[in-house]
């Protein structure tokens, strides 16, 4: 295990100062006694001083820029000579990406990725850590919120004095956006992660919410979901880190530590997989690990960066020992999932109705009506530990199963362009159909209930539609994009592109366009059309006769009366409501 002198100051929560000032690569944390962190220009001074330091072992690099032209820096970090993606793949080494500050208020993990970074690279026995894998540490994801920097920024979280901002320059929250991948930022973690291709990426946060004795939670997926060999290590990964925190005195849980009715203790927490719009809903579906670090607000800072830096020097314990299998078995994955074609395939999980109860760490309470809001209020004492009996539903079972294509799935043309670009930011192979197909056997996805979000989300309008694939013949012109299911990011593919998952591009509103009528016939001739078809067609007359008989609503609607009829007509629009693209069982061409 890695320890140094710093760490067994800050073990006792001392608010001295601990390093030699003059020491280049100290943090400003350290030397204000965890009472301070410092300001994105401490980073980049850091990280050019590491290299300096440890030139073998150390690269500094820029891989990209944010919105407001702050540089993006990561160290990487090994002592076998692998400091480039092309060295550490033909040397067979597993990748850790530790990523701090995707929510800038939420600092630990810079200051304790320092931390742990340091004393890795003091080892230097043969057998030391750093000789078994290639560590990648972002200290700050979102720069330009980590200098909107003040004091009350995170008004229920306790330390540093001031700190950064939850979102974006751009407003964005970059912990909802890997799957759609809209802020440059994403776009340049994404470019990092499709070169070095980590085994494992750890998120490092600190969770809002009650007060109650737990200091620490770690959800990793595979666990839950996806590859079943997978799961497996990923269970291993998860429960031995927990495992190495519980020795030095943590408290850690595998759940996220949320109430299933907020501001009451009393309800219990319920388990979840989460969607790809999360770090650790999305690298499962890359087959390979994502890991939810979150410590607790309530403690204070000098407790939590020492929690960080254990749960960061646990990961490269784990990595350092079971790496190379685990490698071994993500690249089994990649095959695997490559072979998906005709299977069910889960896109969302859910937890059952089944309990277990949980003996929760918590603190006395009262709860009582508030003079200020009107609704019951928790009041916590923290000088009275107590135990909640509560419940937890952790069994998660799959929610929406969709059965793979043979093939893959087909973009048309007036499409490809946009939807290639953030497939390449994913990493997704595809080609480009050079010729039209004509007449072809394909599967397509109309909906038959469409419903908007009424508020913006992310700066999109969220889509949830209802519907099912049919078999049909369409022509499908030249300059399509075929993507193929045969790939090891086939689950990322269908992540993407099945209308109905939870994150895909459909339900992100990149094709609402397709869910809005744009032509229509005026009333007035829908009358005249609609006393036409009656008059050819008695079958018509009666069905429309038994719809007025059967259907209230349809019955006092004068809208979808005559939309009854306009559909039959031939101007009708056959394409509204047709999710754009297709599927295939065949490979084109």
């Amino acid at each position: 295990m890695l320890r140094s002198a710093v760490l067994s100051a800050l073990l006792t929560l001392t608010i001295t100062p601990l390093v030699n000032a003059a020491d280049p690569l100290s943090t400003v944390a350290e030397r204000s006694g965890f009472v301070k962190t410092g300001r994105y220009e401490e980073v980049i001074a850091l990280c050019a001083a590491f290299q300096k330091s440890y030139p073998n072992q150390v690269r500094c690099t820029e891989f990209g820029r944010t919105p407001e032209g702050r540089p993006m820096l990561a160290l990487v970090v090994s002592r076998g000579g692998a400091l480039s993606a092309e060295q550490a793949h033909k040397r067979g080494l597993p990748v850790l990406l530790v990523q701090g500050g995707i929510h800038a208020g939420e600092i630990d993990g810079k200051d304790a990725g320092f931390l742990a970074l340091r004393e890795a690279l003091q080892d230097t026995s043969t057998n030391s850590v750093l000789s078994k894998q290639v560590l990648i540490f972002v200290p700050v994801f979102n720069i330009d919120g980590h200098e909107r920097f003040g004091r009350w920024n995170r008004p229920n979280q306790r330390g540093p004095e001031e700190m950064g901002w939850r979102t974006t320059g751009q407003n964005f929250n970059l912990n909802r956006d890997y799957a759609k991948a809209d802020t440059p930022e994403m776009q340049a973690m994404l470019k990092l992660v499709n070169l070095w291709d980590p085994l494992a990426y750890i998120d490092l946060h600190v969770t809002d919410g009650a007060k109650f004795e737990h200091d620490v939670s770690i959800q990793v997926e595979p666990v839950h979901a996806s590859d079943l060999a997978l799961r497996k290590d990923g269970q291993a990964l998860r429960d031995n880190v927990i495992a190495d925190l519980a020795r030095q005195g943590s408290l850690p849980q595998a759940f996220y530590l949320s109430f299933n009715v907020d501001d009451d203790p009393s309800s219990g927490f319920t388990d979840d997989v989460s969607p790809p719009r999360f770090s650790h809903g999305y690298f499962h579906l890359r087959n390979r690990f994502g890991m939810l670090v979150e410590t607790h607000s309530w403690k204070d800072y000098p407790a939590r960066v020492r929690i960080t830096h254990n749960a960061i020097v646990a990961v490269m314990n784990q990595i350092a020992q079971h790496g190379g299998e685990w490698l071994q078995t993500a690249q089994q994955a990649d095959l695997r999932a490559a072979q998906l074609g005709g299977q069910p395939v889960a896109l969302s999980y859910k937890a059952s109705e089944k309990t277990r109860p949980v003996a929760f760490r918590g603190y006395e309470y009262t709860r009582t009506p508030s003079d200020i809001s009107g609704a019951l209020m928790t009041h916590y004492d923290e000088t009275k530990p107590q135990i909640w009996n509560v419940t937890l539903r952790d069994d998660l079972q799959p929610d929406l199963v969709v059965k793979v294509p043979q093939a893959g799935y087909l973009v048309p043309a007036a499409h490809a362009a946009w939807v290639a670009q953030k497939l390449q930011q994913h990493g997704i192979a595809f080609r480009v159909l050079p010729t039209a197909l004509s007449k072809a056997q394909l599967e397509t996805f109309r909906a038959d209930k469409v419903s908007f979000d009424p508020k913006s989300m992310e700066s999109h309008q969220r889509l949830d539609l209802h519907g099912a694939w049919h078999a049909e013949t369409r022509d499908l012109g030249a300059g399509a994009l075929f993507v193929p299911i045969v790939q090891a990011k086939a689950r990322l593919v269908m992540a993407l592109l099945e209308p109905q998952a939870p994150d895909s591009l459909a339900a992100w509103g990149r094709f609402n366009n397709a869910f809005e009528k744009k032509e229509y016939m005026e009333a007035y001739v829908a009358e005249d059309v609609a006393r036409q078809q009656l008059a050819a067609d008695p079958a018509l007359a009666a069905e429309f006769q038994k719809k007025l008989a059967d259907d209230p609503a349809f019955a006092k609607d004068p809208a979808a009366r005559l939309e009854f009829f306009a559909r039959r007509h031939s101007s009708w629009d056959e394409r509204f409501n047709l999710y754009p693209v297709m599927r295939t069982d065949v490979v084109p061409g």
